[in-house]
């Protein structure tokens, strides 16, 4: 019973290793098993498996009068039962795309405040609504703008960094 708990919990642990130590099993074997596996040999899966293979082997010996033979057949399909579920879930989580990341083309357009003046030669700051958070961006104008004035985003330098331009009303 002791060595059926101690893999359960040990699965346990490993379980909250894999959220701190994210994909590092996969980098041991640095890309010679690419596709061979494909995500089962991840921690979540490995840890899934051994902690269902360790508590439903404690449970099948302590609760019925099976020896340690059916407790840990009994233990490993459970196992592999959760280590699926798992591979699944997370494949299911890491394909969802319901959600695209802006790109420096969804910038232009967008109205936003100026934080740090913007110089005629320089760069300056503006907040910016990206995808319903403030997000700052260096900003060039081709004239200068005072701190605390609307303007529009006019073209998306580089990730960080925006032209804008004066909203005239």
């Amino acid at each position: 019973m002791g060595l059926f708990l101690g893999l359960g919990i040990a699965g346990i642990v490993l379980l909250a290793a894999s959220l701190v130590l994210d994909g590092v099993l996969e980098g041991f074997f640095d890309g010679a098993l690419d596709g061979l596996f494909d995500g089962w040999l991840s921690l979540p899966v490995i840890a899934g498996f051994v902690s269902m293979l360790g508590f439903t082997g404690a449970i099948v010996l302590g609760s019925t009068g099976l020896g340690a033979g059916p407790a840990t057949a009994a233990g490993a399909l459970t196992g592999i039962g959760a280590g699926w579920l798992t591979w699944k879930l997370s494949r299911a989580l890491m394909n969802d795309r319901s959600a695209a990341a802006p790109r420096g083309d969804d910038l232009i357009g967008t109205a936003g405040s100026v934080v740090t003046a913007i110089p005629a030669d320089g760069y300056g700051e503006v907040l910016l609504r990206v995808a319903g958070q403030p997000v700052k961006f260096a900003a060039k104008s081709d004239a200068p703008v005072p701190r605390g004035v609307e303007v529009w985003v006019e073209e998306a330098l580089s990730p960080s960094s925006v032209r804008v331009r004066l909203v005239e009303r």
